[in-house]
């Protein structure tokens, strides 16, 4: 039996650059949220500059939609992450700092193990779910689904 790990994807639309006192909360807590991140039970990998971030990264038409990828042992354990550590200080938080977005702007996807997602494919999950919504090819915290 083949093993699968976890595969993530949000985006958040930031409401202004990185550099501006709007976004210095944001950013001041990146290095601290992403060293968590590398050493959370179960994390695995992230997408990431040399900087140690993804922030710098534009991989939409919006210069603004940031996109946060990560591969986990198990929906569990990036559960844990995002709703049990200082990451939900994050969540409280994002009003401060993102839009609210008009769409579904989280997908999750079993890959196999040692698979690393590219940001086209995880562009693609994230499109199956605001079309089709949770299924096994991409769904969400709210609706999961087990591995292959």
């Amino acid at each position: 039996m083949e093993k699968y790990q976890l595969a993530q994807v949000n985006v958040a639309q930031a409401k202004a650059e990185m550099d501006t006192e709007t976004m210095s909360g944001f950013v001041a807590r990146l290095d601290e949220i992403n060293a968590l991140a590398d050493q959370a039970p179960g994390f695995v990998w992230r997408l990431q500059t040399e900087e140690g971030d993804a922030t710098a990264l534009r991989v939409f038409d919006d210069p603004l939609l940031l996109v946060n990828i990560s591969v986990w042992e198990s929906i569990e354990a990036l559960r844990t992450f995002v709703y049990k550590s200082l990451h939900v200080e994050l969540i409280q938080d994002r009003e401060a700092w993102f839009n609210k977005m008009g769409m579904a702007h989280q997908a999750l996807w079993w890959i196999p193990h040692g698979h690393i997602p590219t940001v086209q494919e995880a562009k693609e999950k994230l499109e199956h779910i605001r079309q089709y919504g949770p299924t096994q090819e991409a769904f969400t915290f709210g609706q999961t689904f087990t591995q292959p």
